[in-house]
């Protein structure tokens, strides 16, 4: 059992390196200007460190955060070389991830007291929501719970319909209305089915739009209040879905959404087509909401467990 663990984890380890290659090499080749032709870590490094973090999307008050951690160890120490700052960058991010996450994460456990678990998916339009849902019912269902989705995006059509498409594809059950009906009531048939089947776990969708965020904020109030007729602690899980690529665009949807809704936990998407995977460990330290999961790839299993230990890892890999 032990060795097909390990053997998993290699390919799983393999696959986020490959997914945050572009990140790490944009990352050192900017780290690498940084520190030309300097052998200490002094103010200029800083200055030129700070930049790189940045324009690598961790985000200011991050940047300035991480920055401030250095500085410190800079005046305890008296003397740092430049080539001890990818050992210390490493150390002071898993240090700043470590005040958000803890353990050491390696797939999402449903707690056996809460049956059925509802998990709300939010987020905008053309993030990957969908997908995100698909491969998350799809992992759960390798566990060997039993799934249903809920289509409450009624806004749009093809919504509807990509999520049927996953649900054809995952072999699971959903319960769907026509487009422009009340995502309340597709909520309360999703909750009300799942109960009667028994069903472990059940993913709601829901619409991703954020041109009025009253609008937005009074629509996910009114799905929690009506699904909490059915089971009175949901949703157990509030998922805002980011696309990483996006870069500082991801750092205002968590503004808004988390504005808008208790979000509880985070899925940052797309990220093995991008360098700027560097937002995750911003928008993990800005809103401090756990990231659960990221995507590293477009095959089924490549929407991983977010494990901060692995993730610093891959993105200081030299």
């Amino acid at each position: 059992m032990s060795v097909f663990k390990n053997i998993f984890s290699a390919k799983k380890k393999e696959t986020l390196d490959k997914g945050l290659e572009k990140t790490k090499t944009n990352f050192f080749s900017k780290l690498s200007k940084a520190v030309a032709g300097k052998s200490k870590v002094d103010d200029d490094v800083l200055d030129n460190l700070e930049e790189v973090l940045v324009t690598s999307d961790v985000g200011v008050d991050t940047t300035l955060k991480i920055i401030e951690r250095i500085e410190a160890r800079v005046a305890k120490d008296k003397y740092m070389g430049t080539d001890e700052l990818n050992t210390i960058l490493r150390e002071e991010i898993a240090g700043l991830l470590s005040e958000t996450h803890t353990g050491e994460e390696t797939e999402y456990i449903i707690p056996m007291d809460k049956r059925p678990f509802v998990i709300m998916v939010v987020g905008v339009n053309g993030v990957g929501k969908t997908t995100t849902i698909g491969k998350l019912a799809h992992q759960f269902k390798k566990q060997g719970l039993k799934v249903v989705l809920g289509a409450a995006d009624t806004f749009r059509a093809a919504a509807i319909d990509q999520l049927q498409v996953w649900a054809d594809r995952v072999d699971v059950p959903i319960v769907k209305q026509k487009m422009g009906s009340d995502p309340a009531s597709v909520a309360f048939d999703t909750l009300s089915s799942a109960v009667s089947q028994g069903t472990d776990v059940v993913i709601i969708d829901t619409a991703g739009r954020l041109h009025n965020k009253v609008n937005l904020m009074n629509e996910l109030t009114k799905v929690k209040k009506v699904m909490q007729k059915v089971v009175d602690d949901t949703p157990h899980e509030v998922l805002l879905v980011l696309d990483g690529s996006t870069g500082q665009n991801a750092f205002e949807q968590a503004k808004q959404f988390t504005k808008a809704t208790e979000v509880t936990a985070l899925a940052v998407t797309k990220l093995d087509g991008t360098a700027k995977g560097g937002v995750v460990i911003g928008i993990s330290d800005q809103f401090q909401i756990p990231v659960k999961y990221i995507g590293v790839g477009e095959g089924m299993e490549d929407l991983q467990v977010f494990n901060k230990y692995e993730f610093v890892d891959s993105f200081f890999k030299i």
